[in-house]
């Protein structure tokens, strides 16, 4: 008898564009755990309402993201692909598990306090229990495995938190979801001002989006900020220099980056150059993403089928825990 695979949950926002950061730091990983586990990635638009988004834009934001990621590699065959609020039982389970979460915990969240901070005229309640909706997207489908950067840690760490309070109110129902991720693959991707990492709303000349078209990323990667270089050979690598390094190292040859690598330390290397060849090598990554994004986009009905079909899986799964959460509480009166 076949071992069932290991349930594993992840959401991305339809807001702002997939760029290089989110391919290289998430969808790669998720390409990758289609082959392992038992996959469910859904468009997060519940979330995005938090920051009052134009209805006009939403559904077109939805559908490109969804099509940005099975243009990078995810394959609608092997994991449901699907929208949150295609998926009822969600809205109810995040009802039961807010009288489990607590004012004065959620106040406390780092993220909830920057949106304090940076938009004052809009803390509604939604921004508020954001991390109740988030876990309850996780253990709706009682994931053990949760595809997760270092900034989203708490975030797990309260989904955890409320599975051990409803399990210990109510009867053992969810398992305590771990981060999880492949090691080898965490992998941050600087900006091209070689100040933080690439965004999906800050500096769009630092970001290469998925989306871009040729002459953009080259464009792009021709402002990309240098250094003058030393004269002498050896001298340390500048971090502006082990940024453009490291981009290549995702895009080129190894042949290409061992001479840029070389050419730096024997003091030899010309920035132009080096810029020409990253752009090229951005281009013929970045290409066949946005073209097959362009053509599933312009594909609206396989779009539909695909989040019809991944609906279809998430709801009888969260349908049969919402069932037993119902059950264990003591709302089932016939």
């Amino acid at each position: 008898m076949a071992t069932e695979k290991e349930i594993v949950v992840s959401g991305i926002r339809p807001t702002g564009y997939l760029h290089l950061g989110n391919y290289f730091g998430a969808i790669r990983n998720y390409i990758r755990m289609q082959e392992e586990f038992n996959c469910y990635f859904f468009v997060a638009d519940w979330h995005s309402l938090t920051t009052h988004p134009d209805p006009k834009d939403l559904p077109g934001n939805v559908m490109r993201v969804l099509a940005e990621n099975i243009a990078s590699g995810l394959d609608p065959e092997k994991v449901s692909l699907y929208v949150q609020s295609d998926i009822p039982e969600i809205a109810e389970l995040y009802l039961l598990m807010n009288t489990l979460a607590y004012i004065g915990e959620l106040e406390k969240v780092p993220t909830f306090k920057d949106k304090v901070r940076t938009q004052p005229q809009n803390v509604n309640a939604g921004l508020l229990t954001y991390p109740v909706l988030m876990s309850v997207d996780i253990l709706i489908q009682r994931a053990v495995k949760v595809p997760v950067g270092k900034d989203q840690g708490q975030h797990l760490e309260m989904a955890r938190d409320f599975a051990q309070r409803f399990n210990k109110r109510y009867g053992n129902l969810f398992p305590e979801p771990e981060a999880f991720n492949y090691g080898d693959n965490l992998i941050r991707i600087p900006s091209l001002t070689g100040e933080g990492k690439m965004s999906k709303s800050e500096n769009e000349m630092a970001t290469l989006y998925l989306a871009d078209e040729d002459d953009q990323i080259l464009k792009k990667v021709k402002k990309a900020k240098t250094d003058s270089g030393t004269g002498e050979p050896g001298a340390p690598m500048p971090e502006s220099v082990s940024n453009l390094i490291d981009l290549m190292k995702l895009v080129s040859t190894e042949d290409v980056v061992k001479f840029y690598q070389e050419a730096w330390n024997n003091q030899t290397i010309r920035f132009g150059d080096m810029k020409n060849q990253l752009g090229e090598d951005m281009v013929k990554f970045i290409a066949p993403i946005r073209e097959k994004a362009k053509d599933l986009q312009q594909n609206t009905d396989y779009l539909r089928k695909v989040i019809k079909a991944g609906a279809e899986k998430a709801r009888a799964n969260a349908a049969q825990t919402l069932q037993e959460a119902r059950k264990l509480i003591g709302i089932n009166y016939y």
